[in-house]
This record gives C-alpha cells, sequence and structure tokens, in this order.
C-alpha cells in the first residue's frame, strides 16, 4: 500500500461551515475552476452551468453548497471567506454577480446552480460538475468535481499532487508504531519531520500554523458559548451550548461538572459550524466540534501547555490521516461513522499525546473511540447539518474522553482491537451501508422525525 503524503494542514482546514464535503469542497471546485479555464475556452463561453449530483443534489439546499460553490467561483477561497458574505449570497439567490474568466466576464446567480440526479454512475456520491457554454448551449470547457470529504477535491483525471517524500513511510497504524519503535522517536516528532519533508516548510513555520489551528478552534467554543438563540433554517433549532455552559458556572454541576463542561464545549464549536461561521475541519465540518471541544477541555479544565496542545494535535491529525487513507472520512462515503467516528478517535489520540503518554496508547484510545461508533448511519434531517449532528459531537467528544480513560488504565498487552482493525471494519461496513443513510436525507431520522 502506498505511503502517507498528506499535510497536517491538509487534514486541518480553516473555512466556514456547515458540512466540510458541502461547502468548503464545493467552494474549493469553484476556485479551482476560475483559475483553471483556458482563454480559448472563455473567449467562446456565453454562459456558466453549475450542476449538483448524488448527495450534494439531495442536501446541497440544506447545506449551502449553491451559495458555496458560487463564491468559490467568485474567487473567494474557503480560509478567508466571510460568514456575511455568504449570508448575503444566501439573502439574495437571484441577483447576478460577475464572474471573471480570461478575457471574458459571465454572470452567474446562486439560484442558477441546478440540483441535479441523486442517482448516478459518477464514482464518487458528491458529485459536481462545471462547465461553459456557447451561444448553442455546447459544452466548450468543462471539469467534473468530487468532493471527497473533509474539504478534499479531486476531479475526473486527477492525480495526486507531487509532493515531498515522508522521511517516515507508513500506511497503517501497525507500520507507524513500528517504525516509532525502530527509529526510537516520539509520534509527534515523526509527524513534525514527515510535514517539513511534505511541505518544504520548517518545524518552526509548522508550529505556528498549529497554534493558529489552534487559536481558531479555541475562537469557534468561545463565540459558541456566548451566542443564544435559533440556528439558522427551517428547523427551529435552539442552541443548547450557552445554556449548558451557564449551568456549570452559575450552579456548581458537582461530580458532572467536567462532563457537562465538555459538553458544552463540542456544542458550542459545532452550533459554530451550524452557524455557517469559521470553523476547523478536523476532519470534516459535520464532526468540528469534536476535537475542539476536547481541546478547550484540555486547555482550560486540565491545564495543559502549548506544547502539549501541539503533540496532541500532531497525533490527532495522524489518526485522521489513517482513517482517511484506508478508508473515507466523508458522510456520503462510509455514513456518519467516517465523520464523528474518526473525530472522536482523533481527540481520543489528541488526549493520549498531550498527557505524554506512550504512542501506543494512541492507537489504543482511538481504536476504542472509533469501534463504538461503527455502523452510523448519517441522516441529516432536512439536509441542515444541525439534527442529529451537533448532539452527536457532544457524544464524540465524551467517548473520546472515555477512550482516553479506559486506553490510561487498561493494561496494554489486555488491548484486542488494534486500530487498522477498526479502519477496515469501518470501510467494510460502508461499502454495505444503503445510499439512503449515507447523507443524502432519504432514511434514517432524515425520515422518521418528519413523519413524526
Amino acid at each position: 500500500m502506498t505511503a502517507i503524503t498528506l499535510s497536517i494542514f491538509d487534514m486541518l482546514k480553516v473555512g466556514p461551515g456547515p458540512s466540510s464535503s458541502h461547502t468548503i469542497g464545493p467552494m474549493r471546485a469553484g476556485l479551482d475552476f476560475l483559475h483553471i479555464v483556458p482563454p480559448e475556452a472563455a473567449s467562446k463561453a456565453y454562459s456558466l452551468r453549475v450542476r449538483l449530483f448524488g448527495s450534494l443534489s439531495a442536501t446541497g439546499k440544506g447545506h449551502g453548497t449553491d451559495r458555496a460553490v458560487t463564491a468559490g467561483l467568485l474567487g473567494t477561497p474557503p480560509e478567508s471567506c466571510s460568514a456575511l458574505f455568504l449570508d448575503e449570497l444566501a439573502a439574495h439567490p437571484t441577483k447576478k454577480f460577475d464572474i471573471t474568466l480570461p478575457g471574458k466576464t459571465l454572470t452567474f446567480a446562486v439560484s442558477d446552480v441546478i440540483f441535479s440526479d441523486i442517482e448516478t454512475n459518477f464514482p464518487f456520491s458528491n458529485t459536481l460538475v462545471i462547465d461553459l457554454l456557447d451561444e448553442d448551449q455546447q459544452v466548450v470547457f468543462e471539469r467534473e468535481y468530487y468532493s471527497v470529504g473533509g474539504g478534499f477535491i479531486q476531479w475526473k483525471g486527477w492525480q495526486p499532487p507531487q509532493r515531498g517524500t515522508p522521511i517516515h513511510a507508513y500506511s497503517t497504524m501497525a507500520e507507524f508504531q513500528a517504525l516509532l519503535a525502530a527509529k526510537d522517536i516520539s509520534l509527534h516528532q515523526a509527524m513534525l519531520e514527515n510535514e517539513a519533508a511534505i511541505s518544504g516548510s520548517s518545524v518552526k513555520d509548522i508550529e505556528a500554523k498549529l497554534d493558529m489551528i489552534r487559536d481558531v478552534m479555541i475562537n469557534a467554543v468561545k463565540t459558541g458559548l456566548s451566542s443564544d438563540g435559533l440556528l439558522p433554517g427551517p428547523l427551529q433549532v435552539h442552541s443548547l451550548a450557552a445554556t449548558l455552559y451557564a449551568s456549570k458556572t452559575q450552579n456548581s454541576c458537582g461530580q458532572d461538572d467536567f462532563m457537562v463542561g465538555l459538553n458544552a464545549y463540542a456544542l458550542a464549536a459545532s452550533e459554530e459550524n451550524a452557524r455557517g461561521h469559521c470553523i476547523v475541519t478536523a476532519p470534516t465540518c459535520g464532526a468540528a466540534g469534536v476535537v475542539p471541544g476536547v481541546l478547550y477541555a484540555l486547555q482550560n479544565n486540565l491545564n495543559v501547555s502549548d506544547d502539549s496542545i501541539r503533540r496532541g494535535l500532531l497525533a490527532a491529525t495522524a489518526i485522521g490521516f489513517l482513517c482517511k487513507h484506508n478508508a473515507s472520512i466523508a458522510g456520503a462515503e462510509v455514513g456518519c461513522q467516517g465523520e464523528i467516528g474518526v473525530a472522536s478517535a482523533m481527540a481520543a489520540a489528541m488526549l493520549v499525546s498531550a498527557s505524554n503518554l506512550h504512542p501506543r496508547l494512541c492507537d489504543h484510545a482511538a481504536a476504542t473511540a472509533l469501534e463504538h461508533h461503527l455502523g452510523m448511519t448519517c441522516d441529516p434531517v432536512m439536509g441542515y447539518v444541525q439534527v442529529p449532528c451537533i448532539e452527536r459531537n457532544a457524544m464524540g467528544a465524551i467517548k473520546a474522553y472515555n477512550a482516553y480513560l479506559i486506553a490510561k488504565i487498561e493494561k496494554p498487552a489486555y488491548h484486542k482491537v488494534p486500530l487498522d482493525a477498526v479502519i477496515q471494519a469501518m470501510a467494510e461496513s460502508g461499502r454495505d451501508m444503503n445510499k439512503k443513510y449515507k447523507e443524502t436525507s432519504l432514511g434514517g431520522l432524515a425520515v422518521s422525525l418528519v413523519n413524526c
């Protein structure tokens, strides 16, 4: 199997919610298309067409996919996209904007995005096709994009980008643990050295970027804890994080105090995602409350150092890499086990590493957390990343902490289920899962709650 060559900052990306595969991915696709149109095709273009397929079509309205791809076509990258700008696009869906191509300007509105077939033969469920048409409505240029989860995109004919070669090559957790032991290096040292080799960045720059990621996560939690009221959309969901946090700060919860706080932290970041505000994919937008919630607890309740948090983020990323490389982190591909389940596994490993425990326990904690999310469907009600998604972030954070406690106390020799086996089980159950339970809102709570 090929070695993992992802960058840390491919996995941990800053962007607007509520869905990495439905917002950040399509936004990046729109931006990419803007930059690849050849001048000869632009000169013949009369109009621009965007078609959404599969899960993007089924739940794109609730996720804001139409405004996200439009923002990308307007030249806006996810990491600097303003929530106010996205709100403006949503509020004025028929407003025409100028799309600047080489030597040509076309107009386009959010309402021009076409929600096409849900059942398709494309290789990925989250597919969008962007093309230029001439006056006779004939295609003069086209690219078929796939949003493959976590904000990652591919396209028809895509090849992995050329990058540096990792110093410590691995494709499974077993290989990673073996090389750490053979080379007598720490997990975070291996991750830093690999990132430097792959991206060409210095260790100082990598650590600065990790601090930036930490700050965005912390800010999402803080903002969510101080925000109240209804979340956007027709579900009329009331935010819960601020209420939970107030109960913790105003009235001592006794032995439940830490648990109430952890729930509130995870809910806070997830509610910020639901508002379409800035979050970090860890590994996705839909699961963007788990790792930040646990990280906030590490900083504010467990008083760990900045260096410990960096180590924790590196361990979390290593778990995310393994899950994406050997299965998937997209709800449209494997269900919510690939989002909340992977996020919980990442957070469990982060707790282990931030606590300076043996890296072998990252395997054990992550495996335990992911194992108990196996088979979880992705069934967002009305296509909004709110019900059951927001509460699932809180549950994922709690499971992560519990997995960490079990791994810390359990005798390592007694641990039976390795992470690699759990990832394989996730991949197989994801392949076997009916499509209606994979981010289409055609099954599960998305149907039963509406029917009630």
